[in-house]
């Protein structure tokens, strides 16, 4: 079944529950195990480890006789609880036999999925490069739109390893693949945040001018809509400190902390990040 469309990622407690309201409708098991292995996913989202375990135990003993979707989605809920709690060292097996038990079952949206999760436990930006632009070359070989769909996630992340690896200039044009990746998929929230990968890069290449413009209208666009957006106040603001223009930039450096602080999801920014935002906020 697919489970895209009952997915928020911004608000697992609401996918929850759309997970449980098609479970009450499900007879198949297979696809009963799939909504089962989705829910665990959204205990993990939200830090609730135990109770993610406590559900993929009860779903372990059901896999033998069920088909290999279920048991791939459950290698790959279980290796992204032990990851999301710190225990990368027993997330990679699991995300490997997730791999390996997707190619096999010719089910390639979840073997890019599992070989994402690989490159994402790996120890060092170039082999997280390495392993990233595989999995990039194997999802545009498949024919599955499912396997397809991941080539923006994909050039984002090798964008991310070749910044770690001190190459900018070659991250912005990974950053720029992913936002035309975005753009075909017509996905406006993912488009923005992939507009606004490229403007980091820019500050970083000191192209400041050129940021603040598409930072702007990144302002805008959100305020449009009625919402608001921390990390864009933040590029908006350390873009006019470097410019030395640190009137302007006050303001935005404590919408961006305000925002910021408020985050309570395991990504938050970290303390530090907060407080320096504070301290160029007064």
């Amino acid at each position: 079944m697919d489970v895209t469309p009952l997915w928020n990622f911004a608000d697992p407690a609401a996918s929850e529950a759309a997970f449980r309201a098609a479970l009450a409708g499900t007879r198949d098991r297979d696809d009963v195990l799939i909504l089962q292995t989705q829910i665990a996913r959204t205990f993990s989202l939200r830090s609730r480890f135990e109770e993610a375990h406590a559900l993929l135990d009860s779903i372990e003993p059901q896999l033998a006789a069920a088909g290999p979707e279920p048991r791939v989605r459950y290698l790959l809920e279980r290796g992204r609880t032990f990851r999301s709690a710190g225990q990368v060292e027993r997330a990679r097996p699991l995300f490997d036999e997730a791999a390996s038990a997707a190619a096999a079952a010719r089910l390639d949206g979840l073997h890019i999925d599992a070989l994402h999760m690989t490159a994402l436990v790996l120890p060092t930006p170039a082999e997280q490069l390495r392993a990233n632009e595989r999995a990039l070359e194997a999802a545009l070989a498949s024919a599955d739109p499912a396997a397809r769909r991941w080539e923006a996630s994909l050039a984002n992340n090798i964008g991310m390893s070749l910044h770690d690896l001190g190459r900018n200039e070659e991250a912005l044009a990974s950053f720029e693949r992913a936002l035309a990746a975005r753009q075909r998929l017509g996905q406006a929230s993912e488009t923005r945040t992939a507009r606004w990968m490229i403007d980091w890069t820019l500050r970083l290449l000191a192209r400041h001018d050129e940021a603040l413009a598409d930072l702007r209208r990144l302002e805008a666009e959100i305020a449009a809509i009625d919402e608001a957006d921390g990390f864009v106040f933040e590029e908006i603001a350390e873009n006019l400190e470097s410019l030395g223009r640190r009137d302007e930039a006050r303001p935005y450096f404590a919408k961006a902390h305000h925002l910021l602080a408020a985050d309570t999801s395991p990504d938050r920014v970290d303390d530090a990040r907060l407080a320096r935002l504070q301290r160029l906020a007064r």
